[in-house]
This record gives structure tokens, C-alpha cells and sequence, in this order.
């Protein structure tokens, strides 16, 4: 048939001797995949993209395990969880790795086609969109990758083999873009997504409030290289006021719109109870413990927690998580992690006034994560067991306590968060989040992710920077005191 196509096409060009380019051009085009796309179709686009595999993707199920929110207890999560293959393989996020560059370059369309000059010059708020976006993927591949392609990575024109950037470098676009998506998201704009905005449904003023909440958010994240609490706290009052505000990606929890660890539960099922986490919510006596873990669907009945660095490839004998149901939403931003940011910053302020402060915000928090729609626990639940068992060791030691229950209550979606802020503790000395597989001492804890296939095969660049692998163990991303 093919044959048969270019023959036609063939006679057609011997026919029309003075065929123009305009009509080869339409000859050409392929009306499923087209090059001018209007703004709002490629930021819808990329807004479930970040939620389905920036957030919600292999990253996430990885970082879990890494973390001791899950154990892995078969396939290629049980490898990570004994630090065989997995960590150290150019293949294991190569897809998400693709992912992120693929959205980069989009939404970089996006930018230019709604600054001035381009073809939606005035549609501010998309640009702004487009920014905050570019501004989270971007994060998204500093934590992970440190040193990766930046600079050069959008122009395959003129750079076919991209050098790496620094992770400081691409922080600085970080912040650059955030402060431009804020200043964009204040001007005046008759443009509105309505539904396609699949995050806040158009409203303007919404994202605005989710550009302070990553400001704040990465502000912290830099704190080892460069503190500055007091700008934390500042960003995080221009941010999220409730749960209503916060940013997710929502599921019906049809067959066709199913949350990740769902998927992951129905398709793997290769993540186990985690013993550390449950031995971390017995000790406060949370009431979490009994909803965020069953037993094995496939086992009998009886709930059996897996210890971590566990070499047990027996699907149906671990407990898995209570949490995974069809419509869990993904968390691109959650109201309760805007309240932990306030609070750890209010902690490292010091002082009893900040202190207070901190307090208050953690109690905000908790009732929050408390009522998370697959936790369903009450305001009263998260009041009673703040008093009765957080209360004292906040007392005691207000920064374990603070990085504890946001450790907790970012399980499980939230693992990616989870993932950054430990290695950030630990650079700053502040180990406080106690980890149990043994496998950490004798192989490594993985401080990072490997550089993707489909580069470290193509760019001798990332390749060099990859080597065999094994540098997810030695070499720190650049925020958590390591140089690349």
C-alpha cells in the first residue's frame, strides 16, 4: 500500500510541473499531528502529563521504596529495594526522563507563542501557566538529575549533543520563571481555559497562589546552600489558605481514570507494607496505621509487614497500601505541605513567638492530611491526636517531630516530596527521619536518579556524566552538598 502511495504522489509531481510549495505543503501535512497548536490544548496536555508521570510516575514508585514508605517486594522493586540493578540502570527512568524534556519543549512553544511577538500575544495567563509548568519540570529534573541538559537541550538545530548544566544554573530558571508567571498571572487578560485549566477550571487568582506555594517550596529546598526562612514564610502568605486551594489532578475512578498507585497495585502489585513507616505511626499511636495498610488481596487475609531490605519475592504475602483506590487524587501541591513548609521555617527561625507559629501551622497540617479523601479521618480525629501524642515530642524536638509527620503524611502520593526532603536533611546534618534497610550501610542510599538511556547512548556528554551508574550512590545533587 505504501508502494502504491508514493507511486501516486510520484505521478501527481510529474503532472503539476508547477506545483507551488503551498501545495506541497498541504500534500505534506498530517492532520494528526499538527505544528500549530493553540496554547490552551498543549497546557492541558501538559498539566495531566506532570500529574500522570512528572508526579505520579515511575519516579514516585521508586522514590518510595528509597524512603521506606513501601517496600518492594518483587520485579524491578524489589531490585531497588536490595540495591540490585535498578538504582544504577540507564534504563529506569529513561521514559520519565523523555517525558520531561518532550513537555519542556512544548511548553517552550507555549512561552513563545504567548510572549509579545508571538501568534497569542496578550494571553498572559497562559504564559504564565506555561512558566509555572516550565518552572516545576524543570525542578522536577534538577532534584532527580542534578547537572543535566538545560541550556542547550531546547535547540537541536544547533546543539546535537547538549552539555549539562549546572543544577544551580537551573535553579536560578527556577525562580525566574516563577517570579515571571506571577507577574503575568496579575496582568489583565481576557483569555480563559475554563475546563481544558484541568488543575483550577481558569481561575486566574488559584494559580497564582500555587506560584508562591512552589517559590516557597524551593526556597526551602535550597535552605543547606542558602537559608532564607524568613523569604519561605513570606511567599507561603501570598499561597494556599485550605484544602480548597491546593493543587491536584483529579480521577473518577472509571477504568479509564484511575489514580497511579492503583494502577500500580492492579497491574505490579509490587509494593509491600512498609515496616518502618508502621512502626513510626505505632509509636505515636496514629490512628493512620489502620487505614493506610490491609492485607494482601491476594493473600489470607492476614496483614504481615515486610521488613525493609527484605530478599522475599512472594507477592501475596505482604500487607499492601489501604490507600490506593481508583479516585486518590495526585497531589501537584498539596494545603498540608504548605503548612509543613511554614512550620519547618517557623522552627529554624527559632525563638518562642516562631515556635508558636510553627506549632500552630503543624496542627494545620495534620487536620489536613488527617482528611485527605482515601485517609477520611475528622478534624476532631487530627485534634485529638495532636494533643494527646504530637503535642510532646513537638515540645521536645520541634524539627524531628515537624519532618516526621509530613514524612507520614506525604505517604503515598507525595513520595517524590518525601524523597528531596530527606537528602536535604541529611546534608544539613539533620538526620531525623530514621531509615531501616540495611542495604543504605552496605551498598548506598541512592542519592539520585541515573541519566536516561536514550542520551547516555546519543550525547557523550551524559554519558561521561553517568559512567556505570554507580554514582547514585556517591555523588549528591548540589542542594544536599554534593557537586554535580
Amino acid at each position: 500500500m505504501k508502494k502504491l502511495l508514493y507511486i501516486f504522489l510520484a505521478v501527481i509531481v510529474m503532472l503539476l510541473p508547477s506545483c507551488t510549495e503551498e501545495i506541497m505543503d498541504e500534500i505534506n501535512f498530517n492532520p494528526n499531528n499538527p505544528t500549530d497548536v493553540s496554547s490552551r490544548l498543549t497546557l492541558s496536555d501538559n498539566m495531566i502529563e506532570l500529574g500522570v508521570t512528572g508526579v505520579g510516575g515511575s519516579m514516585m514508585f521508586y522514590a518510595s521504596v528509597y524512603i521506606e514508605h513501601t517496600v518492594g517486594d518483587h520485579a524491578q522493586h524489589l531490585s531497588a529495594e536490595i540495591r540490585s540493578a535498578e538504582p544504577t540502570s540507564a534504563t529506569t527512568y529513561n521514559n520519565d526522563w523523555n517525558t520531561i524534556y518532550n513537555s519542556l519543549w512544548a511548553l517552550r512553544k507555549v512561552i513563545d507563542r504567548c510572549s509579545e511577538g508571538g501568534k497569542e500575544e496578550g494571553a498572559w495567563h497562559n504564559l504564565g501557566r506555561a512558566q509555572l509548568l516550565s518552572a516545576y519540570y524543570l525542578a522536577i529534573l534538577a532534584d532527580g538529575w542534578g547537572d543535566t541538559p538545560w541550556e542547550e537541550a531546547l535547540d537541536p538545530s544547533t546543539y546535537m549533543q547538549p552539555q549539562l548544566s549546572s543544577q544551580e544554573v537551573i535553579y536560578n530558571d527556577v525562580f525566574q520563571f516563577i517570579d515571571d508567571a506571577i507577574a503575568n498571572f496579575q496582568k489583565d487578560d481576557l483569555s480563559n481555559m475554563g475546563a481544558q485549566d484541568v488543575f483550577y477550571g481558569g481561575d486566574v487568582d488559584s494559580w497564582l497562589k500555587f506560584a508562591y506555594a512552589l517559590k516557597a517550596r524551593y526556597l526551602l529546598r535550597l535552605s543547606h546552600k542558602a537559608p532564607n526562612y524568613s523569604e519561605v514564610i513570606a511567599a507561603a502568605a501570598n499561597s494556599f489558605t485550605g484544602v480548597a486551594d491546593q493543587c491536584l489532578l483529579t480521577f473518577d475512578g472509571s477504568s479509564s481514570q484511575t489514580a497511579a498507585w492503583y494502577r500500580m497495585l492492579q497491574d505490579r502489585n509490587s509494593h509491600a507494607a512498609s515496616l518502618s513507616l508502621h512502626d513510626k505511626l505505632l509509636s505515636r499511636s496514629d490512628p493512620r496505621d489502620a487505614i493506610y495498610f490491609v492485607p494482601n488481596p491476594e493473600g489470607d487475609g492476614s496483614l504481615v509487614f515486610a521488613e525493609n531490605g527484605s530478599n522475599v519475592d512472594i507477592q501475596s504475602l505482604y500487607g499492601v497500601s489501604g490507600l490506593s483506590v481508583p479516585d486518590a487524587p495526585t497531589y501537584i501541591f498539596s494545603y498540608h505541605e504548605l503548612e509543613f513548609i511554614k512550620a519547618e521555617a517557623y522552627v529554624r527561625l527559632g525563638g518562642a513567638s516562631n515556635l508558636a507559629l510553627a506549632k500552630t501551622a503543624l496542627q494545620k497540617a495534620i487536620s489536613a492530611a488527617f482528611q485527605k479523601p482515601n485517609v477520611g479521618l475528622t478534624a476532631d480525629d487530627a485534634a485529638a491526636y495532636f494533643t494527646d501524642h504530637v503535642e510532646a515530642l513537638f515540645d521536645a524536638d520541634p524539627l524531628s517531630e515537624v519532618m516526621n509527620q509530613k514524612y507520614i503524611a506525604f505517604y503515598e502520593e507525595e513520595a517524590l516530596e518525601a524523597y528531596s526532603d530527606i537528602r536535604r536533611l541529611e546534608a544539613m546534618g539533620d538526620d531525623v527521619i530514621e531509615l531501616k534497610n540495611p542495604y543504605n550501610q552496605t551498598i548506598g542510599f541512592p542519592q539520585r536518579f541515573t541519566y536516561g538511556s536514550s542520551d547516555v547512548t546519543t550525547n557523550p556528554n551524559v554519558a561521561a556524566a553517568y559512567g556505570n551508574g554507580s554514582y547514585v550512590y556517591t555523588e549528591k545533587v548540589w542542594w544536599a552538598g554534593g557537586t554535580r
